[in-house]
C-alpha cells in the first residue's frame, strides 16, 4: 500500500538532509560541545549549592543543559537554507511536485532527529557523572527536546526563507536566543531570582518545558508543572509548523 503524498514526501526530504548529517559526524559532536562543557566545568560547581529545587544538583542541571542544546542547535538551523538559496537548491525544489509542508517537515524532522542523537550523549555523560533519574522522566526529557527543536526549526527556516544573508539572520536569532537562556533559568531555578525577575521569565515559553523536565527528572509526572510545560511545547509546535508551512508556501521554497 502506498504512502500518502505527504508522509512519502516528508521521508523523501527526511532521508536527503538525515544523510547529509551523518557524513558530517564533525558536526554532530561540535553541536554537543557547549552543553558538554557546561556540565563538565559548571556541573562540579552546583553540587554543595542550595539551588531551591527538588533532586540533587544534576537533576536540576541536565535538564536545563538538554533544552539548551534544542535551543541553540534548533535556532540557528537556517543558515542551511541561506546556503542553499545561494546555491539554487531552493530554486530546483520549487520546481518538485513536493508539497511545501512536506518540504519543511523533511528538514525539521532531520533537526528533531540529530538533536535527539546528541541529547542522548548528553544524557549518558552525564549518568557518567552522577545523575541519577527516573527512565520516564528522562525519556520525558527527550520528548520535550524533540518538540521545542520542531517548534524553533520551524521558525529558523521561516526567517531564513525571508532573509538573503547570514548577516541579516544571524543577529535576529542571537537577540531571540540569549534573552531566553537566561530568562528560562536553564542554568539554575528562576525561584533563586529576584520576584520581579521571577516573574518576567513567566513571559518566556522555554521557562515552563524547564520546570516540566525538572519535575520530571525527580520522577514527578502529574504535576501542573508537567502539565503547563507539555500544552506550552504542543502549542508552541503546531504554531511554529503553521508559521513555517505558511512562509515556504508564499516564498515559493
Amino acid at each position: 500500500m502506498p504512502l500518502p503524498p505527504l508522509l512519502h514526501d516528508t521521508a523523501l526530504i527526511y532521508g536527503r538532509y538525515l544523510r547529509q548529517s551523518l557524513r558530517s559526524r564533525f558536526a554532530l559532536l561540535f553541536g554537543l560541545l557547549m552543553p558538554l562543557l557546561y556540565l563538565l566545568f559548571f556541573g562540579p560547581l552546583l553540587t554543595h549549592l542550595p539551588l531551591g529545587a527538588r533532586g540533587s544538583s544534576w537533576q536540576v542541571l541536565v535538564p536545563g543543559l538538554l533544552l539548551q542544546l534544542a535551543l541553540f542547535g534548533a535556532s540557528f538551523a537556517g543558515f542551511t537554507i541561506i546556503v542553499e538559496k545561494s546555491q539554487g537548491v531552493v530554486e530546483r525544489l520549487r520546481v518538485t511536485p513536493a508539497g511545501r509542508l512536506a518540504l519543511l517537515l523533511g528538514r525539521v524532522l532531520r533537526d528533531a532527529t540529530v538533536l535527539l542523537f546528541q541529547a542522548v550523549l548528553l544524557v549518558l555523560a552525564a549518568v557518567a557523572m552522577g545523575l541519577r533519574a527516573p527512565l520516564p522522566g528522562i525519556l520525558i526529557g527527550f520528548a520535550f527536546v524533540t518538540l521545542l527543536a520542531v517548534s524553533l526549526a520551524s521558525l529558523s527556516y521561516a526567517l531564513a526563507m525571508r532573509v538573503d544573508t547570514p548577516q541579516q539572520f544571524a543577529p535576529v536569532i542571537n537577540a531571540l536566543t540569549m534573552p531566553s537562556m537566561l530568562l528560562s533559568g536553564l542554568l539554575v531555578p528562576m525561584t533563586l531570582a529576584p520576584a520581579w525577575l521571577d516573574a518576567l521569565s513567566r513571559l518566556v515559553p522555554l521557562r515552563y518545558l524547564v520546570d516540566a523536565v525538572r519535575d520530571a527528572y525527580v520522577g514527578s509526572y502529574a504535576t501542573a508543572h508537567v502539565l503547563y510545560g507539555a500544552l506550552v511545547a504542543v502549542a508552541l509546535a503546531a504554531l511554529s509548523v503553521t508559521v513555517g508551512t505558511r512562509v515556504f508556501r508564499t516564498a515559493g521554497a
